[in-house]
């Protein structure tokens, strides 16, 4: 193979995000320099940067690398160029009108910080499935140049945030272009000026995602900073954003020659993108207002993602006339109107604007994400269908599922390798494939589970000891964190948004008890924590200091650990090496969760509120519940009964199981719950799934211009 030939390669190797889920060119890239491969936030792009064509070759020829470059390079090409796949025998209809799907962040990978949280890291398992599944599909986001914030404790455990600014160089991404050519420019049109956006592409295994960058000449200085950073600024900033994402997203798409047949908003952020469509059509075909909304309706689908009132974005009227005035104009709208789109009551004008009331009255198809979601959606917008019974109202439900290839440690698949259907990665979604699960030996799979265990300690001290050198604690400190947490010890996992609701800090309500629990003489329990709390959250990031200073306790110091910078990183880490995951919100304001989904991938168990995707997926034997699936009117109470529950079942189940071992000893009950785990939710839990059954129910329905209940 020639130098420039096997430069080519791996650049078209990292230039798609493909390699994100396939372990084998990962390890590729990792054999290239495993130092700065990890220093690097496994990024291809920025590492290939790093080598002259000659030093990559000779450094392939010394690793002996040059087939597993052809043969990655070609499995790439086959995957591209592949027309077999479910989507080919099961959405014909939208091979000419594709989907496109519009969120506001997107979490592939952590080289690309375009993303917070769980609502990213879904929109990123939802295109990678639409990818596997060869659904046509279209992706649409902001790029986000500081993207989230990274996160620092100091020493007494207080949150700090930096914001630090991705090199468009090292990432693998291009400029959008017309079908003639030239490079894509959006402009939109406010009461006070125009603002502009460059468009940029990425490619996701099969699918284009498209990245709207306000930082451009010909906008203020203040506009240029406008999709800078997520979730930041005031409400000013909010609503420029979410018109850059939903009008910006659908002129973007005109001018990039793509017509879909669907459009799904993934969550409020983008609900004033259909206005734009239905100007579209207005303006191509004639239609009045009312005959377009009526059309464009039918191919929208809406879902909505939290039944925490504080999540629904709202905005005054006087910001969503400054920044849509100028399309009600040309929609011919009045003001009261277009305000009453937003709006429960239409008659009340001292009614604040609402994204996600705006985009269930411009769908006919809308989902909440999982079944209890679903009841909790119908109650709280149930008064914009005041003449249907509650249980009627048009909002149903797909619970989320996790992209299997994703998450699933390379250990683990290579034991699911043997037992497995041949291309079982490409059937997640179907029941039987996960049935083969049984045939696997129990202690193989123990053995397995102990080695990620075991690599998921040492990264937590590796994390750990960095964090202490950076706020340049002593040496005592230091060698703490090299040997905290021991392998031996049953290790609970919680890592998530540090809102307030998820009660972070509820196993740690009686010291007392919870000082029993882990320090047990003959059966120990250690815990490991990392999430990020909003910038403004002052209640969560108290509760982030409460439990990184437990290191300072001498009952905790060995027993709790907590990862700064919670990432997808981190995440990966922990969901594949932890024995229990620890879910805990105040019920039911878990919409749906999916990092406890992540887990049970690698065998990991649940130990979870009845809440969100728990609520439908526990049936006693594959995994652990914290109380009856209830909760009291009162949080106070909720909290000190949630407390008690949790308490109980760890020292009367959790504990006991996990410890009780047979002659070889191994915990053969717990091996079995980490079996029936796998078996019954591996299938049902998996973003394929979830993408299968939206393209049955809303997607093929919606491209043919048919309202469908889901």
């Amino acid at each position: 193979m020639a130098v420039d030939e096997m430069y080519d390669k791996c650049t078209s190797l990292a230039s798609n995000l493909w390699w994100s889920w396939v372990p084998e060119i990962q390890h590729l890239f990792r054999d290239l320099d495993p130092v700065r491969w990890r220093q690097l936030d496994h990024n291809p792009i920025a590492l290939l940067k790093e080598f002259t064509p000659e030093r990559l070759y000779e450094r392939a020829n010394e690793m002996v690398l040059f087939t597993r470059i052809n043969q990655s390079y070609r499995l790439l090409k086959e995957y591209m160029n592949s027309r077999q796949t479910w989507a080919a025998n099961n959405a014909g209809v939208l091979g000419a009108k594709p989907v496109a799907y519009f969120s506001a962040e997107f979490g592939i990978h952590e080289s690309l910080p375009i993303y917070s949280g769980g609502l990213g890291v879904l929109s990123g398992d939802h295109i990678k499935s639409a990818s596997s599944l060869g659904l046509p599909l279209v992706a649409m986001g902001l790029f986000y140049a500081q993207g989230y914030f990274r996160q620092h404790l100091n020493i007494d455990g207080h949150q700090s945030e930096e914001y630090i600014d991705t090199k468009v160089d090292d990432l693998p991404i291009q400029e959008a272009r017309k079908p003639d050519g030239e490079a894509v420019m959006i402009k939109l049109e406010t009461r006070d000026g125009s603002l502009l956006a460059k468009v940029w592409e990425m490619q996701v295994g099969r699918v284009r995602l498209f990245l709207l960058d306000s930082n451009v000449e010909g906008n203020t200085p203040e506009d240029r900073q406008l999709t800078s950073r997520l979730y930041g600024g005031d409400e000013r900033t909010r609503i420029r954003q979410e018109l850059v994402l939903g009008v910006g997203g659908v002129k973007a798409l005109h001018a990039i020659g793509i017509d879909p047949g669907v459009y799904h908003l993934n969550e409020g952020h983008s609900g004033f993108g259909p206005l734009e469509v239905v100007r579209q059509r207005m303006e191509e075909d004639g239609l009045t207002f009312e005959n377009a909304l009526r059309d464009v309706a039918a191919q929208t689908v809406f879902t909505t993602h939290t039944p925490v009132p504080a999540g629904h974005d709202r905005f005054e009227p006087d910001l969503v006339e400054e920044h849509l005035g100028p399309l009600r104009d040309q929609l011919g709208l009045s003001y009261e109107q277009l305000m009453s789109l937003g709006r429960i009551d239409p008659q009340n004008n001292d009614e604040s604007f609402c994204m996600t009331v705006i985009g269930l009255k411009m769908s006919r198809t809308a989902n909440a994400v999982s079944q209890l979601h679903g009841c909790v959606s119908r109650r709280m917008w149930s008064h914009l269908w005041p003449w249907r019974a509650e249980e009627e109202c048009p909002i149903g439900h797909i619970t989320n599922g996790v992209h299997s290839q994703s998450w699933l440690a390379p250990q683990i698949q290579t034991l699911f390798d043997k037992h497995f259907p041949l291309r079982w990665m490409d059937r997640v979604g179907e029941p039987e494939v996960w049935e083969n699960i049984h045939d696997v030996d129990p202690g193989e799979l123990w053995e397995i589970h102990n080695t990620l265990k075991g690599m998921m300690i040492s990264f937590v001290r590796r994390r750990l000891t960095s964090q202490c050198r950076r706020r340049g604690e002593d040496e005592t400190s230091i060698e703490l964190s090299r040997t905290v947490l021991d392998p031996n010890i049953l290790t609970i996992g919680f890592a998530r948004r540090f809102a307030t609701y998820k009660r972070a800090n509820l196993i740690f309500s009686d010291l007392d008890r919870i000082d029993q629990i882990l320090n047990h003489p003959n059966r120990p329990v250690q815990i490991v924590y990392s999430g990020k709390a909003h910038p403004k959250d002052e209640p969560g990031k108290h509760f982030i200091q409460s439990l990184a200073n437990l290191r300072k306790d001498p009952r905790f110091s060995h027993r709790v650990a907590f990862v700064e910078d919670y990432d997808i990183n981190v995440c990966r880490h922990l969901i594949q090496g932890v024995d229990v995951w620890l879910n805990n919100p105040r019920r039911p304001l878990e919409a749906s969760g999916t990092s406890g989904e992540k887990v049970v991938l690698n065998g990991g168990l649940n130990l979870s509120i009845l809440d969100g995707w728990w609520a439908e997926a526990y049936d006693g034997a594959n995994g652990f519940a914290i109380g009856k699936g209830t909760s009291h009117v009162s949080d106070e109470v909720s909290d000190e009964r949630d407390g008690q529950y949790l308490y109980e079942v760890l020292e009367n189940e959790v504990v006991p199981m996990f410890y009780h071992r047979d002659v070889d000893g191994l915990p053969r009950e717990w091996i079995r719950r980490m079996i029936n785990s796998i078996s019954t939710l591996a299938w049902r839990f998996s973003s394929d799934r979830m993408v299968m059954d939206y393209t049955r129910t809303c997607y093929v329905p919606a491209a043919g211009g048919l309202s469908c209940k889901v």
